[in-house]
């Protein structure tokens, strides 16, 4: 999270956007559904045991893990709305954790080959989306995104070769 502060805009969502839909899309991959929900009840203390978190931050670490189960939903949280109270421009970090918990939940469920479908994912997919016809995105972030992309798809090889 360190070496990304100095990539990131002050007073913006991103990459905090970027984590929320790789949390979405490790709920795709652990089949995640109506039919067969994940429990968010104790997820912090199976998925995240290296961060303590208590009172306004857990407030906040549930929100980022809402929201990418919006998201993966088919829903679009209100994420500037959101954040703007939080008074600390620390979203990126929330949705950092909310991602971690959800790639190891997905592989806890048996989830495999979550790499090869990182590379498929739908996020990886939204990021050319928002790539213009100068090969430019609309945020200015394109290379930043891939690096983070790039990152995460390494936490997901991680992962399913364990």
């Amino acid at each position: 999270m360190s070496e990304l502060a100095p990539l990131r805009p002050r007073d913006n969502t991103f990459p905090g956007e970027v984590f929320l839909q790789f949390a979405a899309d490790a709920l795709t991959w652990c089949g995640a559904s109506r039919a067969d929900p994940l429990p968010l009840e104790g997820l912090r203390e199976r998925f995240l045991p290296e961060p303590t978190v208590c009172g306004r931050q857990n407030t906040k670490l549930q929100y980022a893990v809402l929201a990418a189960a919006a998201l993966h939903g088919g829903t679009e949280p209100d994420l500037l709305d959101e954040v703007a109270w939080w008074q600390a421009d620390d979203f990126r970090q929330y949705a950092l954790l909310a991602a971690v918990a959800y790639i190891r939940a997905a592989a806890s469920r048996g989830a495999c080959r979550c790499a090869r479908r990182a590379r498929t994912s739908p996020s990886a997919l939204a990021i050319r989306r928002v790539t213009s016809s100068s090969g430019h995105s609309r945020s200015g972030h394109l290379t930043v995104r891939r690096a983070i992309i790039g990152g995460i798809v390494r936490v997901a090889e991680v992962i399913s070769a364990k």
